[in-house]
């Protein structure tokens, strides 16, 4: 599986897998340009999306962090990685591109070499996709989160209702917290994390009116350092529980562990960074996602749709870390909600 850099290596063999790690991803690199998979690729009006017998059906992945990160670009390449053998996937990734032109030359050079979906995995991409579709009516583009195909046939879009974790988990902080303040981190008020935002807001106030719920955006989703600043400034204002979405939360996570700080994660499992801080995180699982959209296209349906996860679809779920001293009554709590959002009887507000 070929991954690209910002400097455009080509990390590994293609079915080589990616190894998920806090450490940097291991790898037999090559510097300068990437090569072509596909040198008899049609110009930029053409491309392929049929997948015959013998023949690989090529996904191309592009996103703003590390394939990692703990978080958003992460919960993306493993469900793609783990349909690999299922729809004989080709699989190439271009991780940490943060900078939107240059993962615009990214989306355009693969669709240009005939990938049958190019995933332009960030919001920050939509307007990309949104030029690039017409010009490659032949190629399935891929975008989220968010939920418009911009009345593109061959446009998909991907959301997340993560309010829905967020107000479960914000109801177990409203119990846990005993000093009644907690601090919530964005990275922009917009897509998942503003709907994750809003949720654990609701879940504490629904869990204790009294709450002081302290919500700052950075206005960076790869900004560690401010993360970690608002964490800080969290903290030293009494704040007892701690939560943040976006790649740039390890910075947050840090400063609450080193606080003794409670933390709740979303978008992937974050315990392994903190074991004793990490109470729960809310798990993006676009599995579900990707075998409608490889089916649709498959069958000859290039894009026109958009597809939501969510607690009651398998989507999203809630990972107990069972390294933390959790109270079972909190615990409890947290399912009744989570039972109570899947059954119908609770829908957090959007």
């Amino acid at each position: 599986m070929p991954i690209r850099t910002p400097r455009l290596r080509w990390l590994g063999l293609l079915g080589a897998a990616v190894v998920l790690t806090t450490a940097a991803c291991g790898s037999s690199a090559k510097t300068g340009a990437p090569p072509t998979t596909n040198p008899a690729a049609p110009a930029a009006t053409g491309g392929s999306t049929s997948s015959t017998a013998g023949h690989p059906f090529k996904v191309a992945i592009v996103a703003p962090s590390a394939v990692n990160d703990l978080a958003f670009t992460e919960s993306m390449v493993s469900a793609v990685q783990s349909l690999k053998q299922k729809y004989d996937l080709q699989i190439a990734i271009s991780d940490n591109q943060y900078v939107v032109s240059d993962a615009a030359n990214l989306i355009r050079q693969y669709a240009s070499e005939g990938y049958n979906l190019v995933i332009a995995h960030g919001s920050q991409y939509g307007s990309t996709v949104e030029q690039l579709a017409p010009q490659f009516p032949k190629v399935s583009f891929a975008w989220g989160t968010a939920g418009s195909t911009f009345n593109q046939p061959n446009i998909f879009a991907y959301q997340a209702a993560s309010n829905e974790g967020g107000y479960v988990q914000g109801y177990m902080a409203g119990l846990m917290s005993k000093s009644k303040t907690i601090g919530v981190i964005g990275p922009i008020n917009v897509g998942d994390a503003q709907l994750y935002v809003d949720g654990f807001k609701q879940g504490v106030l629904a869990a204790d009116k009294t709450a002081n719920v302290k919500v700052t955006f950075t206005g960076s989703f790869s900004d560690v350092g401010l993360m970690a600043t608002a964490a800080k400034a969290y903290i030293a204002n009494g704040a007892d529980v701690l939560t943040g979405s976006s790649q740039s939360v390890v910075g947050a996570i840090g400063v609450a562990k080193a606080a003794k700080a409670a933390w709740f994660g979303t978008q992937w499992d974050q315990s392994s960074l903190a074991p004793t801080a990490v109470v729960s995180c809310q798990v993006y699982n676009w599995v579900p996602v990707l075998d409608q959209i490889f089916t649709a296209i498959k069958g000859g349906k290039l894009g026109g749709a958009t597809y939501t996860i969510g607690l009651g679809n398998g989507g999203e779920k809630i990972q107990f870390n069972p390294g933390y001293p959790l109270s079972p009554s909190v615990k409890a709590a947290g399912e009744k909600e989570i039972t109570a959002i899947v059954d119908g009887t609770l829908t957090p507000a959007q």
